[in-house]
């Protein structure tokens, strides 16, 4: 007795008949899109993002990955928490504070390795905090960078009320060139003063843990905790796919450099090169570990700084802030690994 064919084996028995042969219908996979608000309009630290779209490698893992440049610094983290972005480039500072006033929030790579902030000024003026009292000085706005200035003033022995400051944003530098502001607190080493350098500005700066603040990651990448939950395999994918990226534009910087000018067409091309020259060295961890590695004991010595100068209102298990299970090779045998 001869068995009627199934449905399925008779569309193949049709096909086949057709066209003499069996063929593959191949279909690009669905783009999932991941909405990351950057943490300052585009620039040298975002490099590896930039060189991940110019190259496809967020595409190649199915992500279609939209770049957000917010319109004034406390605008990632406001962000992320009303869910107006899945991820957020963040502060490492600036994320315990909004965890210690209840942001139910992590970061989950570092993308800067150490502290980019800094004291600076141009055309010679005095960045020793000794130097500085009765100096009106400019910073972003964030709480932290306040903090900062009041621990580095003190120490110095510099009478904190004396100090004008002024919010300027993200306008640190024309701040710096108009005369506005004798220094600023909040500009990067690498970006500002790598621009201010290049045009010969005579910039004066004084990286923040040259100063006394402990060392930290400057830029991490902060999701929400139920995204962690939910869809932890997006994430893993998004940062292999950023430090793939990120080793590409390190062996190829004019080419990343291309990519960020792609990003940003108003910036001067010496000054992309220059910027991402001075920029891709800390994108790296300096040990022997995965793209986006967050150290526990520098996480926890720099929330202990920050408790103990009243930065931060509770105490921090710093575990609870951060995780590197979603990095290349970590987390894989963890039973909570999505």
């Amino acid at each position: 007795m001869i068995r009627p064919l199934s449905i399925a084996a008779t569309v193949a028995a049709i096909a086949l008949t057709a066209c003499g042969a069996k063929k593959d219908v191949v279909t690009t996979p669905t783009q999932h899109p991941v909405r990351v608000v950057l943490d300052r309009p585009a620039n040298a630290d975002h490099v590896g993002f930039y060189m991940a779209q110019a190259t496809g490698e967020f595409a190649k893992v199915g992500l279609d990955v939209k770049l957000i440049a917010p319109t004034d610094p406390s605008q990632p983290l406001e962000l992320l928490a009303s869910g107006d972005a899945d991820l957020a480039i963040s502060y490492q500072p600036e994320l315990l504070i909004a965890r210690d006033q209840g942001a139910a929030i992590i970061a989950v790579g570092a993308i800067a390795q150490r502290p980019l902030t800094s004291l600076m000024s141009v055309n010679d003026k005095a960045v020793d905090p000794r130097k500085l009292e009765g100096a009106t000085v400019g910073t972003s706005g964030l709480p932290y960078q306040d903090g900062f200035l009041d621990q580095i003033l003190s120490a110095a022995g510099v009478d904190t009320s004396s100090i004008k400051r002024l919010d300027v944003g993200f306008e640190l530098e024309r701040a710096m060139l108009s005369g506005r502001v004798d220094a600023t607190l909040g500009a990067f080493w690498n970006i500002e003063g790598t621009a201010l350098r290049a045009n010969k500005k005579r910039p004066r700066i004084m990286p923040v843990d040259r100063a006394g603040i402990p060392p930290y990651d400057e830029l991490v990448l902060a999701a929400r905790n139920d995204t962690v939950s939910r869809n932890g395999a997006m994430i893993r994918r998004l940062i292999g796919a950023l430090g793939r990226a990120t080793k590409a534009a390190s062996a190829e910087p004019a080419a990343a450099a291309a990519a960020l000018r792609e990003a940003a067409p108003t910036l001067d091309k010496r000054d992309a090169t220059a910027t991402v020259a001075a920029t891709l060295g800390v994108l790296f961890p300096s040990a022997r570990k995965p793209f986006g590695w967050q150290d526990p004991s520098q996480w926890q010595i720099f929330a202990d700084w920050m408790k103990r100068n009243e930065l931060l209102a509770t105490a921090v298990d710093s575990a609870q802030a951060f995780t590197n299970e979603f990095l290349p090779g970590e987390g894989l045998g963890s039973t909570t690994n999505p």
